[in-house]
């Protein structure tokens, strides 16, 4: 186990676990307002592509938030405890941006897998919660660069922002007004 200590092998594979959650997480956003009805795709197989590739990269995502805390438990130098990834706010190592990661992660898995239960929440009040996915979207990304050892590294920040500036910019469009057509004079 020494030699596992050494390399920091779990610190690694968790790291790994979480920035490949955090860029999926961008591509899924992006999937996922692309196929709302908001958009003008122009063709319903657009959006059910969109829909099916933001579900995929949602089940992904899950999954690896997943194991981004569980490889931690076997972290020779973090020790968290079980306490430590699952409880908000408890865990020693940058307290306040764990916290806030951890929230997150169980705010997206909850939103994310509540798709699968939109038939007994019903369709209407499952997208109204269904919206809050981008708060814990935004505090995965906060947690990232608060609590990340990476975070100040031009090879996290550039995929990072490749993969969440689409997402925030479909997001402002979404909250942009268009302007109403004129009026179609009627022929008399």
């Amino acid at each position: 186990m020494t030699v596992l200590a050494d390399i920091h092998l779990f610190w690694d594979l968790s790291r790994a676990a979480g920035i490949a959650a955090v860029i999926l997480s961008g591509l899924s956003v992006t999937a996922g307002l692309m196929s709302g009805r908001w958009t003008k795709l122009g063709r319903v197989g657009r959006r059910l592509e969109s829909k099916t590739v933001h579900e995929a990269l949602s089940l992904a995502v899950i999954a690896l938030i997943g194991l981004h805390g569980t490889l931690l438990l076997a972290d020779p130098w973090l020790r968290p405890g079980l306490g430590g990834i699952a409880i908000p706010f408890t865990l020693g190592y940058r307290t306040f941006w764990t916290g806030l990661g951890i929230i997150a992660g169980y705010g997206l898995a909850l939103l994310g897998l509540s798709y699968y239960l939109r038939r007994w929440i019903g369709p209407a009040r499952w997208r109204v919660a269904h919206r809050f996915v981008v708060v814990f979207w935004l505090l995965g990304l906060i947690h990232t660069f608060g609590a990340g050892s990476d975070a100040t590294e031009p090879w996290l920040w550039i995929p990072v922002a490749a993969t969440s500036l689409p997402a925030l910019v479909l997001l402002v469009l979404r909250h942009v007004p268009t302007p109403n057509p004129p009026p179609t004079p009627r022929a008399e």
